[in-house]
């Protein structure tokens, strides 16, 4: 059995090609550290840690030395393959990003060494956790890459598109853009301004009116704001199919309060982490759905078990990102593949991206996420 024998990280800037604003912040760059895992047979699989601030509070500098401190020294000799996916989680508290990488990282490795695309890998994964026959794991392969019925794998997907905050005319322009480009949902990012968020979202709708839209406030609102905003937008007629987080990722009981109180879903993103934090807001009745990223949660691995109790438990489920590059949005594509997760999901990051910082993996043609022809997430290494 092949072992781990190099954890090797860098740092890598892609610059935007617009200005991504949110509620909680502004950026012109997605930061990024990048990891390699390499086994004792010279097979390399490939993780990202990206910076997240002011969502999980993960550095550049940080996530590095996570990865090259406490996640190095538990994975050194450590068989190299998931059964040492756990020795990641417990090399240190917090981290998320770190942990992110490396567990990704891990994933790719055995993918790649298999011979099998990313999708291939967790949908096998997925068969062998729940004891699947082979010919019922051979049926779950079989999508509609060309004849139906015949063998194969997603090779695509579709993503929303997000709308920085904005004022209501930039927005409008901004919204029509994106559907001159294909996007058929657009998520209003609010928050920043509780009196002026409703005027925006007319914007959109007068200029994108055959797009699905999505609100994310990204804790922005008071419960009464949220409410208020809500309310008048649905008085107003607006179609919405869900908002996203409204109010303070702790204040439970008010997430709870303002999905009793207005008519649309209500999404967790900021209120959960881990499964303590969904199983929280479950027991508090605060969403409809949930939103899972590999930054916040740590990875693959613990997004598997999130996006499980999540079924289970009758909540939505949405696959989103943070400013990352290809490389992370290529594996939560690939979960949401293997998962089959329904509808459009949250995984625009990358389209920001003036371009692709590396030598494979996936692409994007609009709303369309490409998966690559190559075992893993398909990626040769980094671009100078």
């Amino acid at each position: 059995m092949p072992r781990v024998a190099a954890v090797r990280t860098q740092r890598v800037r892609v610059p935007l090609h617009t200005p991504f604003v949110t509620a909680l912040r502004r950026t012109d760059f997605a930061e990024t550290v990048v990891v390699t895992v390499e086994d004792s047979d010279g097979c390399v699989g490939w993780g990202e840690a990206p910076q997240v601030w002011k969502v999980t509070g993960d550095s550049l500098a940080g996530s590095a030395a996570a990865l090259e401190g406490p996640i190095s020294d538990v994975l050194a000799g450590a068989a190299a393959d998931l059964s040492s996916a756990g020795l990641i989680q417990g090399a240190v508290v917090g981290n998320h990003s770190a942990k992110m990488a490396a567990d990704i990282a891990l994933h790719d490795l055995v993918a790649r060494r298999a011979g099998m695309s990313m999708t291939e890998h967790l949908q096998s994964h997925a068969s062998q956790r729940s004891g699947t026959s082979c010919a019922s794991r051979a049926m779950q392969h079989r999508r509609s890459a060309g004849i139906p019925g015949e063998p194969g794998i997603p090779t695509q997907l579709t993503t929303d598109m997000t709308l920085s905050v904005g004022t209501p005319d930039e927005l409008a322009e901004a919204a029509a853009a994106r559907a001159r480009d294909g996007f058929t949902t657009l998520k209003i990012k609010v928050g920043t301004d509780a009196a002026g968020d409703a005027e925006r979202v007319l914007a959109v709708r007068e200029a994108a009116p055959g797009c699905v839209l999505r609100l994310d406030a990204n804790t922005g609102w008071r419960a009464d704001e949220a409410v208020a905003v809500l309310t008048d937008l649905a008085d107003q007629g607006v179609e919405l199919e869900f908002v996203e987080q409204p109010v303070a990722r702790r204040d439970l009981e008010a997430m709870a309060y303002v999905r009793r109180h207005q008519p649309y879903k209500v999404l967790a993103d900021e209120s959960v982490f881990d499964l303590e934090d969904l199983v929280d807001v479950i027991r508090a009745g605060a969403a409809d759905a949930v939103n899972v990223k590999l930054a916040k949660c740590g990875g693959i691995t613990p997004a598997i078990e999130l996006l499980e109790v999540a079924k289970l438990h009758g909540l939505g489920r949405l696959v989103g990102c943070m400013i990352e590059s290809h490389l992370g949005i290529g594996a939560a594509a690939a979960l949401v593949a293997a998962a089959g997760i329904p509808g459009e999901q949250d995984l625009d990051a990358g389209w920001w991206a003036k371009t692709s910082p590396y030598i494979g993996g996936i692409g994007y043609d609009g709303p369309r996420i490409l998966f690559p022809d190559a075992p893993g997430l398909g990626i040769e290494g980094v671009l100078s």
